[in-house]
């Protein structure tokens, strides 16, 4: 089902002062970051007043002094908080990759927590009914890459919220790496997973906020009941460190913002037999496997792609693939954020290093197509394609993407 803008303002909840504000506030003037959850907070959580509340999160649920958000309402008698959802990773986030905490009760607040993990349709929308709560809240924060899964968290909990005939509410948080533009190649329908449910482009340049929105006006069987509570003060722009907020890391292998930066070209290297530096302290900025020297550095330099250089590196990863192994390869070292281009550069990495290490493979699950959403890139590289020609191949898909997008930006 598919909605126009007009009519789905029509089908969802109507806008309060908190989701309509626009963005070009005074507090804007005085470019002061205010988070969505601090505008909630200091409305006196009215949006949530009289409601049972359950939230979607996890460590990155913060508040500008580092305290987690879930404590905080908790110890708020003006909030009913009755429930918490982790994703991948866990509320808390004591797991690693594709894990999670299962179900159990939060020992700082007694609350009970919900796995959310690899759950979607009705098995999740029979979680939130039997929870108790009557709206859904989703704070997490996002880095801005269409196979990062918290989106698809945020998409498949839409879903079942308005398949349980839930309120579903969207705190808004930057997009650490600007929101200026999508970039790469668009998932095509036939290769969803939980790395990608729609057709959306690999860097989306979109905050959780404005997907939400997409979400519901573009790719849900029907539109949920929708609140946004979006930020002021933030601007398309500017990178996560213009926000003046904590960093707290998403999931284990994103570390900093730096590792956000790269991370939607650089992991595409979960589809090769290369390490895509799990298991050391620069995951995704560190690239390499057994045999490969300064060669491939030198050959990525000479592409001469902007915003990057490349350094000749040698790391032991500590799990994942090679561990403790030595292997060689690259150091991705941004240092003109504006002009980098992080799929670019990914795809500029995989040709090279296909061209120049005999040993390059792709995963035998052709997990690269999952992650660039079709067989369009693995194809291409294969048959010698050069870079401008395997993005030449997204470019009419990506553009229309970009004007879907546009209807649903809400900062300049």
């Amino acid at each position: 089902m598919r909605l126009s803008r007009r009519a789905l303002l029509a089908a969802t909840t109507a806008a309060t002062s908190l989701s309509s504000a626009s963005p070009a506030s005074a507090a804007d003037r005085h470019r002061k970051l205010r988070t969505g959850f601090e505008r909630l907070a200091a409305d006196g959580y009215a949006l949530l007043d009289g409601r049972r509340v359950g939230i979607v999160t996890n460590p990155t649920g913060i508040t500008r002094d580092a305290r987690h958000i879930v404590d905080v309402m908790h110890a708020d008698r003006r909030v009913n908080l009755v429930a918490v959802f982790g994703p991948e990773h866990g509320f808390r986030g004591t797991a690693q990759a594709g894990g999670s905490e299962g179900r159990y009760d939060d020992p700082a607040t007694g609350l009970p927590v919900y796995d959310t993990y690899l759950k979607s349709g009705q098995p999740l929308a029979d979680v939130f009914t039997a929870s108790g709560v009557d709206t859904v809240v989703f704070d997490i924060q996002d880095v801005g890459a269409r196979f990062y899964t918290y989106i698809w968290t945020l998409y498949d909990c839409m879903e079942a919220a308005r398949l349980a005939g839930k309120r579903f509410v969207v705190l808004d948080r930057p997009n650490p790496v600007t929101g200026r533009s999508a970039e790469g190649p668009v998932l095509h329908k036939e290769f969803a997973t939980f790395v990608g449910r729609q057709p959306i482009s690999q860097a989306h340049g979109m905050t959780v906020a404005e997907l939400a929105r997409l979400f519901n006006g573009e790719f849900l069987t029907a539109p949920v009941a929708l609140d946004t509570v979006l930020m002021t003060g933030w601007r398309r722009a500017e990178f996560y460190d213009a926000s003046a907020l904590p960093w707290v890391p998403p999931s284990p292998n994103m570390p900093t913002p730096d590792t956000a930066l790269v991370y939607s070209g650089t992991c595409l290297f979960e589809g090769t037999n290369l390490s895509e530096g799990r298991g050391t302290t620069r995951p995704f900025e560190l690239l390499g496997a057994e045999g490969i020297d300064g060669r491939w550095a030198a050959a990525a330099n000479e592409l001469g792609l902007p915003g990057v250089h490349f350094r000749e590196a040698y790391f032991a990863p500590t799990f994942s693939k090679f561990q403790g192994k030595t292997v060689g390869g690259v150091q991705i070292h941004v240092h003109d954020r504006a002009a980098y281009d992080p799929v670019r550069t990914g795809i500029g990495l995989l040709v090279t290093a296909k061209r120049g290490w005999a040993g390059f493979a792709w995963r035998s699950d052709n997990w690269i197509d999952k992650l660039t959403g079709s067989t369009q890139v693995r194809t291409a590289i294969d048959a010698g394609a050069d870079v401008d020609d395997v993005v030449a191949g997204w470019r009419e898909e990506l553009a229309v993407f970009r004007r879907t997008r546009k209807e649903y930006l809400l900062y300049r």
